[in-house]
């Protein structure tokens, strides 16, 4: 596997280091592995100063990888839309189990739980 660079932010071109690339956010729509367009793959990492690490990959020529730091609440959502959720059971992503625990705990009131008031 290839390195790629992590950007501070998707839209800043200061090198802040440097990770393995991987697709663990992609999924399959029913023709293709993918994520987030046509020929786009995303993955997922954690630098070991804790930052988390979006990962894009492009099968297109002439584009290069690159990754990005996103906030642990970025980094959860991506987790989420890609219905990856045995990520969670890593780690490296124990933060991120932590905060989808939490956020379970909003899930809607079950019927039951209303009439026993």
């Amino acid at each position: 596997m290839s390195n790629v660079n992590v950007y501070e932010s998707e839209f800043c071109n200061e090198i802040v280091a440097r990770v393995k690339y991987n697709e663990k956010l992609d999924y399959w729509n029913g023709r293709n592995w993918g994520n987030g367009g046509l020929g786009m793959h995303k993955g997922i990492t954690r630098l070991k100063d804790g930052r988390f690490v979006i990962i894009i990959g492009s099968q297109k020529q002439g584009s290069k990888d690159y990754a990005y730091i996103v906030s642990k609440e970025e980094a959860l959502q991506e987790i989420l839309k890609s219905d990856k959720l045995e990520l969670l059971e890593d780690k490296k992503f124990a933060e991120l189990k932590t905060l989808y625990e939490k956020l379970c705990e909003l899930e809607e009131i079950d019927e039951a739980e209303t009439t026993a008031e």
